[in-house]
């Protein structure tokens, strides 16, 4: 899957922040361009973690794809 990300670079360090608009909060940095984009892979990967569901008795959980 691919996701597009927004780098920006600070003048004042010389360091890279990196968002996925797509994402809300999925944010990173880098000192490199390139840490910054892996960096954001990370993240993204996290982001769409599932999180353990607590079911009530009776609940059904399913999958969808997209």
């Amino acid at each position: 899957m691919k996701w597009r990300v927004v780098l920006e670079r600070d003048p004042e360090t010389g360091e890279w922040a990196v968002w996925c608009p797509e994402l809300p909060g999925c944010t990173s940095a880098g000192r490199t361009e390139q840490e910054a984009l892996e960096n954001i892979r990370e993240a993204i990967e996290l982001y769409l973690e599932p999180t353990p569901l607590e079911l009530s008795p009776g609940a059904i959980a399913r999958e969808v794809s997209i």
